[in-house]
Order: structure tokens, then C-alpha cells, then sequence
């Protein structure tokens, strides 16, 4: 049986959290469009007892209202706290390192059966698939609107079992809107500042997030950027004190670490996905970087 609980979509929440509802009932709504969570540690307790690494496939926003959380977000380890707005993306992996008891979270996820208010081509710069994630740190005054904003939705949704959908669409399309003026004014304001080296190194994270699986070696990073390979790692470097090939390893890794775990592919199999020339190379490989045989790893 392949449960493949490394993808954290609205069938899997539903899995998890279902014989906790007496518990959480107050703090969290859910149907095949859309979850919130408001304000409750319990929910992300339930989660982390599930073993991430985890993937989503959807779109979710959030407040972190108080406490704070170390979570690797892409790869980059964060240190979230009050008063931040969060987004992560389709194809995001998040491992929650910690999470402290008083981390309290107002936040929504749109699954694959919502209407998204936008079309594809007209989504805000901020969620238009460019940029996987962001983490906002932002004043009282940017806060408020986007409490208020949830604020509604959350009424709206518990007014009647048949909520009024284009109300939510409608009240979805101004937080994202909200979003995505704040993530551009940041990113104006980090642009004037940001050095050549963290831009490329910016860039390279997200292509590596996406394509360490089929590519393995810097070069390939180095001809999307149209970089030369040379330039490119003493750039990585500089910006991030390790090496291009480190961070390719560490996101290949991480990614056949949720495959051993969470599926029952044979390790065979998972060698010829992540384009591994035999599967002895692969064993060989991760042995290198874990200290273990893909098979120990499964075990333990």
C-alpha cells in the first residue's frame, strides 16, 4: 500500500484531523474547497507528529498572530514570529523543526476544488507561480486589514452549510491583493539593497527546489541562469557560505528522504525517478550524505 502521506493536501488534513474534531472543532473549519485554522496549536501539533518533511499542492495564507516557529521553508531555514504574513505556494516543501506552545496561526488553504478569483494570467505578481514562498513582517495597521479580511471569511463560511461562494472568491481576491501589494513594496525596498551575489543565489534556490530531481549537477543551474558554472558557484558561495552542489545534495536528499518514508516504492524505482545512472549509485550516494543505506533509512 503507498500511503504517500508526504503530500499535505486537503485529503490528508481530513485524515489526520477528523478524530480530533471534538478537540479542535472551535479552532477549525474544513470542506473539499478550502481550510482555515484559527488561532489553535493543536492542528500543527496533529501535523508534526506525521513525520516531515511535507509537500502542498495548493495556495495558503496566514498570520502568525504570536509565538514563533524555526521551520525550513524551500530549503531556507526561517525564523517566523508575530506579527508576520505567510505564504506558501504549490510544489512548497515545509519541515517544521519547531514550533513553540504558544504559536498561535489565522490562516486559509484554497484545494484544488476552490475558484480561484483569478485567471492564471491575470493572478497577482505575488502567487502568479514565480515565487514559492514569502514571509512578511509587517506593521499593526497591515496586520488589522488582514485579520479583518479572514475575520469575514471565517463568518461567512460558518453562517450557513451552503455559504455564498462568491462572497469568499470575492474576499479571497482582496487578501491576496493585500499580499501581493505588501510582497511588492518589500521587494522594492529588498532590491535596492540586495547584492548581485543573493539575487543569483535567490534564482538558483528556486530552480534547484524545482528541477534537483531530474538535475543533479551545477552546470545545468548555471546554463538556466546563463551563468558560467565557475561564476556561478562563487557566487553560491559568497552569498550563502556553502557550496552549489551542497544545496542541489541537500534538496536531492531531502526529497528521496520522503519517498523512502512515506511511500513503498522499492529503492529501484526511486533511483530511476531521480535519474540516477543504477540503483548502486544511488545507494552509494545517499550512503555518502546520511551515513546510511537507503534501505536503513526506510526501516528506521
Amino acid at each position: 500500500m503507498n500511503r504517500q502521506p508526504q503530500l499535505m493536501d486537503e485529503s490528508r488534513m481530513r485524515d489526520i484531523l477528523t478524530p480530533h474534531l471534538a478537540q479542535i472543532r472551535e479552532h477549525v473549519f474544513m470542506n473539499s474547497e478550502l481550510g482555515m485554522v484559527r488561532g489553535d496549536h493543536t492542528v500543527f501539533s496533529l501535523l508534526m507528529r506525521h513525520k516531515p518533511p511535507f509537500t502542498i499542492d495548493d495556495h495558503r495564507l496566514g498570520i502568525v498572530m504570536g509565538g514563533e516557529a524555526d521551520i525550513s521553508i524551500n530549503l531556507q531555514d526561517r525564523h517566523i514570529k508575530g506579527g508576520t504574513l505567510v505564504y506558501i505556494g504549490p510544489g512548497t516543501i515545509i519541515h517544521p523543526r519547531h514550533l513553540s506552545p504558544d504559536l498561535r496561526i489565522f490562516g486559509i488553504g484554497l484545494f484544488s476544488h476552490f475558484t480561484m478569483p483569478f485567471a492564471q494570467q491575470q493572478m497577482p505578481s505575488a502567487f502568479c507561480g514565480q515565487v514559492r514562498d514569502f514571509q512578511l513582517p509587517v506593521g499593526d495597521d497591515d496586520l488589522s486589514t488582514a485579520r479583518q479580511i479572514l475575520d469575514t471569511i471565517w463568518h461567512v463560511v460558518h453562517a450557513h452549510a451552503d455559504y455564498h461562494r462568491p462572497t469568499v472568491t470575492a474576499l479571497m481576491a482582496a487578501l491576496m491583493h493585500h499580499y501581493d501589494r505588501l510582497f511588492r513594496q518589500q521587494a522594492d525596498q529588498t532590491a535596492a539593497s540586495r547584492s548581485r551575489e543573493q539575487t543569483i543565489f535567490d534564482r538558483f534556490i528556486q530552480l534547484v527546489t524545482q528541477h534537483c530531481a531530474e538535475h543533479h549537477l551545477t552546470a545545468y543551474y548555471a546554463e538556466r541562469m546563463c551563468l558560467s558554472e565557475r561564476y556561478l558557484t562563487t557566487a553560491i558561495r559568497q552569498a550563502s557560505g556553502t557550496t552549489a552542489k551542497e544545496w542541489i545534495d541537500r534538496a536531492l536528499i531531502t526529497r528521496i528522504k520522503i519517498e523512502l518514508r512515506h511511500t513503498d516504492k522499492p529503492a529501484a524505482q526511486i533511483a530511476d525517478e531521480m535519474h540516477f545512472a543504477n540503483p548502486s549509485f544511488f545507494s552509494k550516494y545517499f550512503r555518502r550524505l546520511t551515513g546510511m543505506t537507503p534501505g536503513d533509512y526506510k526501516r528506521a
